[in-house]
């Protein structure tokens, strides 16, 4: 579910817009439900009569739905759809689809619109008393033109007032539209005078975790950045500061200080297009010595277009960002108990090699701890306010670098079943098949678990399945899938983009949250450089959707960023050269060259040299031009006189081809 703690939700939505697909993925997993239906199979009107798209309609939602379900009609009796919903015990599920077909017998042609009000307001005092769970679907009549005839507003007028009263009584109200999903109102606590309306019973209820208030992800403050160095001191208390405690407050976060809020379709800014031109021309010139910089030139391209300038300076101030979030259930399987904790102490501790890489790289390391996910075959991984809270608490984390000078980011990741996570988004994302996407287990001593692959395996089908039918929105699919890791991933780009710093992504974590990012802002792909793909399927299928080239082929395994880490010395060896090289001396020569140039064949007093000189063709037949008699000497003849004509004489090729013309035998000899 997108919310939590509700008894009754109300969903709205046009015609074919997937109200009914959505109010039937609320249902959830088992538990007694009765499907309600208020459209009568004689069909709109009321008749006998063949209606074969009334029919198809009837048809389809039947084989949408589970055959344990039971139906019940309400006919065209009005108050037999209250009977049933005051009926209705606790434990029980009621999905009624929908209320325009209960209006429909509700009203009266001959009578004014919606003057049947005290019969909507006893179905929406059956509705806020009722002890079931009520799953109501309606459409929305707001946005439509008002009808011509008199039936038509009587019906519009009716529908109108009792999704009114339906949504007030309601716990919840979501909109659909085009199959995208927009709660209007959301739960909210339920009084302590009446904690049994909203506990759902023990053969149909979520395990406790979810039940739970909803724990606040976003730390009071940030975690430490740590600058590595190759031979670390011993310090016990930087492995003994443990996981920084969640505080209360997530609307107070510097990302929100300016107004902004982190949804779907953001305008973030762009690179700059035009230096990338600049250096494609640019670099052929510079004095390298060989024939160019390769698929290095890329990565100038990429600094050069978010530096706006095209002699970009290399990065001097990296951090690398390793994320921690633990998954459950069976995207875990294979993992050591505690394992991301240890790895996680062991970067705090300047130890490993994403600590060794980052202190040879002369990066700061900056450890997050995200908030634990539930096992995504079961139910959500998180819920919607986790979910923003980690994109906020993402997006807070680039903007303290950004302020502290950092000009590059690494994204990482240690937490447990984090690539499961990742293989579900790509899933949900594109389409792709999650035993495609889905990486081998590898356990301590370099050995493949096969078995350990099958269970991530099908808990990631079994997930894709549950979700079926939930929208594919970013926030949505964070819910559903990514968790904690892939979230605060998704705001630490968005931040990022946010303040032109690029990010080197390394990892599925990392690409996953990329796609993610399409979705909420599509300019933050643009600012993303995947050094190497690690010869992991999740991360080439994502890089190709995101139209991102990996620059190497290392197929290094060292874990999430420690491979990004291992490249940034040559990519910023690249970006040293491109910006400390002159240009070749022959194509930019200095100035001694050029006047030297300028000087060659001047004469030294130009008023001595006759004008025939400075002409372009000067007539070698002139005697009167000295210069031109000395320049072309005169043809002389076999006896060494001078011939007196200007014809010239033939060339070696000519007297060659006359020799063998005149020394070939006469015919017929």
């Amino acid at each position: 579910m997108s919310v939590d703690g509700w008894r009754s939700v109300l969903v709205l939505g046009g015609i074919r817009s997937g109200k009914s697909e959505f109010a039937e993925s609320l249902v959830g997993e088992g538990g007694p439900v009765r499907y309600v239906a208020t459209g009568s199979p004689a069909g709109p009107r009321g008749d006998t009569g063949d209606d074969p798209d009334w029919d198809a309609r009837i048809a389809a939602h039947r084989e949408r739905r589970p055959a344990a379900w039971p139906t019940e009609e309400t006919g065209a009796d009005p108050t037999r759809l209250l009977e049933i919903i005051s009926g209705a015990k606790e434990g029980e599920t009621l999905l009624v689809d929908d209320l325009g077909g209960w209006v429909t017998a509700l009203i009266d042609p001959e009578r004014q619109p919606a003057d049947d009000v005290a019969t909507i307001t006893d179905l929406a005092t059956a509705v806020r008393d009722s002890e079931a769970r009520l799953i109501l679907v309606s459409s929305e009549v707001g946005l439509s033109l008002v009808p011509l005839t008199a039936v038509g507003r009587a019906y519009t007028d009716a529908l109108g007032t009792t999704n009114r009263a339906v949504a007030d009584a309601a716990d919840a109200v979501a909109l659909v539209v085009a199959g995208q999903v927009s709660w209007l109102k959301q739960a909210v606590a339920a009084p302590a005078a009446e904690p049994a309306a909203v506990v759902e019973p023990a053969s149909v209820a979520e395990p406790a975790s979810v039940a739970e208030p909803v724990t606040p992800v976003v730390p009071a403050t940030s975690p430490e950045v740590l600058t590595p160095t190759p031979t670390p001191a011993a310090d016990d208390t930087a492995a003994a500061d443990g996981q920084p405690a969640w505080s209360a407050p997530t609307m107070t976060l510097p990302a929100l200080a300016n107004g902004m809020l982190i949804q779907q379709g953001m305008s973030l800014p762009m690179p700059d297009e035009f230096t990338p031109p600049q250096v494609q021309d640019r670099l052929p010139t510079l004095d390298l010595g060989g024939a160019g910089f390769g698929k290095l030139q890329k990565v100038v391209e990429f600094a050069a277009a978010t530096q706006g300038r095209p002699d970009p300076r290399p990065w001097r101030s990296p951090r690398v960002v390793l994320i921690r979030g633990d998954h459950n259930g069976g995207a875990a399987a294979g993992t050591l108990p505690g394992e991301s904790r240890r790895l996680a102490d062991q970067a705090r501790a300047g130890e490993g090699p994403l600590a060794r890489r980052a202190a040879a790289a002369g990066a700061t390391l900056q450890v997050v701890d995200a908030p634990a996910c539930g096992a995504m075959e079961e139910r959500e991984v998180l819920s919607l306010e986790e979910v923003e809270s980690a994109l906020r608490y993402g997006w807070r984390l680039a903007e303290e670098a950004s302020d502290a000078g950092v000009d590059v980011l690494v994204v990482g990741a240690c937490g447990s079943g984090s690539g499961a996570a990742a293989a579900a988004v790509l899933a949900a994302t594109t389409g792709a098949e999650p035993a495609a996407v889905l990486g081998r287990v590898v356990v301590p001593g370099a050995e493949i678990d096969d078995d350990a692959w099958m269970i991530r395996c099908a808990a990631v089908r079994d997930a894709m399945h549950r979700v079926r039918r939930s929208s594919r929105s970013a926030k949505q699919v964070l819910m559903d899938l990514g968790g904690g890791d892939i979230a605060v991933a998704t705001g630490l780009i968005l931040g990022a983009t946010a303040r032109r710093v690029p990010v080197l992504l390394d990892g599925p974590v990392g690409v996953a949250a990329a796609l993610v990012t399409r979705d909420l802002a599509g300019q933050a792909r643009h600012w993303c450089l995947l050094p190497d793909h690690g010869e992991h399927p999740a991360v080439k299928l994502g890089a190709d959707v995101l139209g991102l080239t990996p620059l190497l082929d290392l197929r290094i395994g060292l874990g999430e960023g420690s491979t990004a880490l291992a490249a940034l010395p040559l990519l910023r060896t690249a970006l040293t050269l491109a910006a400390a090289l002159p240009v070749h001396p022959a194509l930019a020569p200095d100035d001694e060259t050029l006047a030297a140039q300028d000087s060659i064949d001047e004469p030294a007093d130009p008023e001595a040299v006759p004008p025939s000189a400075w002409s372009a063709d000067p007539d070698p037949a002139d005697p009167a031009d000295p210069v031109a008699a000395e320049a072309v000497p005169a043809q002389r003849d076999a006896a060494g006189d001078d011939a007196g004509t200007t014809e010239p004489a033939p060339s070696a090729l000519e007297s060659w081809f006359e020799s063998a013309e005149t020394d070939k035998p006469a015919r017929g000899a």
